[in-house]
């Protein structure tokens, strides 16, 4: 018997390394007018440019019937299942997963599951899953597998910057008048997720001091906690997301990876936007 680990697709971590842990992944979907997709199905090139021909989607969780198929697979051959999903307050996903495990131990009554809310989106929740499968792999059991993701979670942080508020007023993230301000100012955010949700860690006049920013924040966690793993998040400005992984190798003496954000969490934060995700030895919260 082994531990098989489940995410949902806003953990965006790297095909071949989701392929090497074994982490399965349940697609949640972004809906047009007249076109719904899973956010697996779409290249993220593909969807920024059909976002600016017919405006920002709206998305949505896995169907009931996907988690049920995802989860039920695992137990049905024997294995004990540990599933991590995105934020409770930004996605009914967890909510839901929670709902199919009460009706798969009704057919299975000798399963053994659990879900884990993160709390975040993105690599800050594929970190969270890497770990967890990493510690599956070395024959951990359930309880270690899942306390090994809740550590991770303790000691994980989310920095990113949009290049304007357009998509995050428009997508009710914050107040229209506040996004107003903002672009007429050139007001740029560095936003975190803490607690679940999105939160402004610090406010600055342009796009280059709000890297330098995020930067800084990263370094005095260094310093005090000593990050193990990072990556650079990025939403269509690949470019700019390698010379910060570059810049971040330089000062960390770590491998970076850089890892593209799709549609579900990109339609929210809009191109341009760019951020880092990193977890350390030490607790950050």
């Amino acid at each position: 018997m082994a531990v098989k680990v489940i995410t949902d697709s806003t953990s965006y971590i790297d095909p071949d390394l989701k392929e090497e842990l074994d982490i399965g992944v349940v697609p949640l979907h972004v809906s047009f007018p007249k076109e719904s997709m899973r956010e697996t199905d779409i290249e993220n090139e593909a969807f920024y440019q059909l976002m600016e021909k017919k405006g920002i989607p709206v998305s949505s969780q896995p169907s009931v019937g996907e988690l049920y198929r995802e989860m039920e697979q695992v137990v049905a051959q024997g294995d004990d299942l540990l599933c991590i999903f995105l934020s409770a307050d930004m996605s009914g996903t967890y909510n839901s997963a929670e709902q199919v495990k009460v009706t798969i131990l009704e057919k299975y009554p000798k399963a053994k599951i659990e879900i884990i809310d993160s709390r975040s989106n993105s690599m800050q929740l594929g970190f969270a899953a890497i770990v967890a499968a990493r510690a599956a792999r070395a024959g951990k059991t359930l309880r270690e597998v899942k306390e090994a993701a809740a550590r991770n979670i303790q000691r994980s942080r989310f920095l990113f910057i949009p290049d304007n508020l357009v998509y995050l007023q428009k997508g009710g993230r914050i107040g229209g008048a506040q996004a107003l301000i903002g672009n007429m100012l050139r007001i740029i955010p560095v936003l975190t997720v803490e607690n679940g949700v999105t939160t402004v860690l610090k406010t600055v006049r342009t796009k280059g001091r709000a890297l330098k920013a995020m930067v800084d924040k990263m370094l005095r966690d260094h310093q005090e906690h000593r990050i193990i793993e990072i990556a650079v998040h990025h939403i269509n400005c690949l470019e700019q997301a390698q010379r910060l992984a570059g810049e971040i190798q330089e000062l960390l003496k770590l491998d970076v990876m850089i890892a593209a954000i799709g549609p579900v969490i990109g339609l929210h934060v809009g191109p341009g936007s760019i951020g880092i995700v990193y977890y350390t030895k030490g607790a950050l919260r």
